[in-house]
C-alpha cells in the first residue's frame, strides 16, 4: 500500500483490545454504587439511591420510608390513608380536615385554676391594677358573680359518641340510656317493616352507647 494511504489515527485509538489468554479481566464498575451522602432504597433487594420519602402509616406520618422514584410511585399507588376505618370515622376525619386541616385545636383561654388566672385575680384582690367593683374580671367585688361550675372533661371518643346520640356534652346517665333506647326502637328494621335504610345509623348508635358505657358515663 502506498505510504500516502497508510492509516494514521488522528485521535486516541478507542478500539477494544482483545483479552490476553491467562489475564484476569478487570471487574466492571457497579453503576448502582451509592455516592457519598446517598441512602439506599428501602424496597427489598433494590440497590438504587433513594430520592423520595413516604409515610410509614396513618398514625406515623412523621416516620418515613425512603424509596427510589419507581418504588415510591408503586408505594403511592397502593397507599390508602383511610384503610381500616369505618364510614363514620372517615366522614369525621374528612370534616376535621375541612375545618382545621386535620390539626389539633385548643381553647384560647387560661383555665380558672391556672397560674395566670390566680395571679390576675390576686392583683385585683389586693388593690393592684384596675378597680373591679362588679367582679367582671374575677376580682371579688361587692356584686361579684359566682363562678360557673366547670364542665366535665370529655375525650374525643366520648364527645363523638354523644354527638352520634344527638346529646349535649353535659348529658347524664339516665338521659343517655333514654336516648339510646329511643333511637334503637326508631331505627331497628323490625320497627320499620323490615326497612334497613337506618341500619348504618343504628350501628353507630350502638357503638356510641358501648363507648359511653366503657367510659363509665352510663
Amino acid at each position: 500500500m502506498p505510504r500516502a494511504f497508510q492509516y494514521r489515527p488522528k485521535f486516541v485509538d478507542i478500539r477494544v483490545r482483545p483479552p490476553v489468554e491467562g489475564e484476569t479481566p478487570e471487574p466492571e464498575a457497579d453503576v448502582y454504587t451509592l455516592k457519598p451522602g446517598e441512602r439506599p432504597c428501602d424496597h427489598p433487594e433494590c440497590r438504587k439511591a433513594a430520592t423520595a420519602r413516604a409515610p410509614k402509616a396513618r398514625d406515623m406520618l412523621h416516620e418515613h420510608y425512603w424509596f427510589c422514584q419507581p418504588h415510591a410511585a408503586e408505594y403511592n399507588r397502593n397507599w390508602n390513608f383511610f384503610a381500616g376505618l369505618t364510614e363514620a370515622e372517615i366522614r369525621r376525619r374528612q370534616t376535621e380536615e375541612l375545618m382545621t386541616g386535620g390539626r389539633p385545636t385548643w381553647e384560647m383561654r387560661a383555665g380558672r385554676m391556672s397560674r395566670e388566672s390566680a395571679a390576675f385575680a390576686a392583683r385585683f384582690g389586693t388593690g393592684q391594677g384596675y378597680k373591679d367593683p362588679f367582679g367582671m374580671f374575677g376580682g371579688g367585688g361587692h356584686s361579684a358573680r359566682k363562678p360557673e361550675p366547670e364542665r366535665r372533661k370529655l375525650g374525643k371518643i366520648e364527645r363523638n359518641a354523644l354527638a352520634d346520640l344527638d346529646l349535649d356534652d353535659d348529658a347524664d346517665g339516665p338521659a343517655i340510656r333514654a336516648r339510646y333506647t329511643e333511637l334503637v326502637r326508631r331505627l331497628h328494621p323490625d320497627a320499620n317493616g323490615g326497612d334497613r335504610s337506618g341500619e348504618n345509623r343504628l350501628q353507630r348508635v350502638i357503638r356510641a352507647y358501648q363507648s359511653l358505657r366503657k367510659a363509665g358515663m352510663v
